[in-house]
């Protein structure tokens, strides 16, 4: 854990939050992924880098609301401290959803076919998860629960870990640090590299525009379900499950409609017959159609 990196000395020292250098680290090299990506695909990677600023702001307004709502007189009791996003606190599939329908008004604005470039996007989803979640190892939130595996992992004082466990007895007031926990978030985002893999593997596989995202549809939700199981930061919310499990289910029902909608489109890629630079994609891959 360490929530600040450094403080540049000016103006009485402005300190670097963890969390919020990777969210910068998260931005940058999955921008950098979603134009290569475009490119190759004969998309416009201009508009990808223009799109990538909405989607991450839509990203940081969905996953903080997000937040604020589950956490609402659990940490979160003031609307100013809905702007703190510094400190931490951003619902991962609250930025997913904030950052889609973000995407979806983008593209319907600019007239981009929708599956291409979503497809050319979901790469960088599991990108920006990888250093995000490093993020919150970093500030020490998103914890697991108690082990004693040799890789598990202790935070100190004042730490989101070490103020639940005092807060539930599980250690006294003058402990130095926490229990020995799951490092969930290394979990997490060794799952995202995981994923990267899988995706840019399947991607030259992909039968039609749209697969390699439900891929990602299909495949997160599971792993998120598991990981779950494993930590301690979030209570039940209902059928036994957390939040973040139950949305999980949802969205395994969802990734079965939206294969079932998929398959309803003929095979066929827009790079397979797109010109780079132009927009004139056939019938069925327009953005009517997709």
């Amino acid at each position: 854990m360490r929530q600040v990196l450094f403080t540049i000395p000016v103006f009485g020292g402005v300190s670097v939050f963890g969390y919020g250098a990777m969210l910068v680290l998260a931005f940058v090299t999955s921008t950098w992924l979603a134009c290569w990506r475009a490119r190759r695909e004969k998309l416009d990677p201009e508009a990808v880098l223009d799109m990538a600023f909405w989607l991450f702001a839509g990203g940081l307004l969905g996953g903080r609301l997000f937040y604020c709502y589950q956490y609402w007189g659990r940490g979160i009791d003031s609307p100013l401290e809905i702007l703190q996003y510094w400190k931490g606190g951003l619902v991962f599939y609250g930025g997913i959803f904030g950052g889609f329908l973000s995407f979806l008004v983008y593209c319907k604005r600019r007239s981009l076919p929708v599956r291409p470039y979503m497809d050319a996007l979901t790469p960088s989803i599991a990108v920006g998860t990888l250093f995000g979640r490093l993020g919150c190892f970093l500030n020490g939130c998103c914890f697991g629960d108690v082990c004693h595996l040799p890789w598990a992992v202790a935070f100190p004082q004042h730490s989101p870990a070490w103020e639940n466990q005092t807060r539930l007895g599980m250690i006294p007031l003058d402990a130095l640090q926490s229990l020995p926990l799951h490092p969930t978030q290394v979990y997490s985002a060794l799952d995202a590299f995981v994923l990267l893999i899988l995706l840019s593997a399947f991607y030259p596989l992909r039968r039609r525009d749209g697969e390699v995202f439900g891929v990602l549809l299909l495949t997160y939700p599971v792993t998120r379900f598991l990981i779950e199981f494993l930590r301690n930061d979030e209570p039940i919310f209902r059928f036994g499950l957390t939040i973040s499990q139950n949305i999980s289910l949802a969205l395994l029902l969802a990734s079965a409609a939206y294969w079932f909608w998929l398959s309803r489109f003929p095979r066929g890629r827009y790079a397979d017959t797109a010109t780079l630079g132009e927009h004139a994609v056939p019938r069925a891959l327009s953005p009517a159609a997709s």
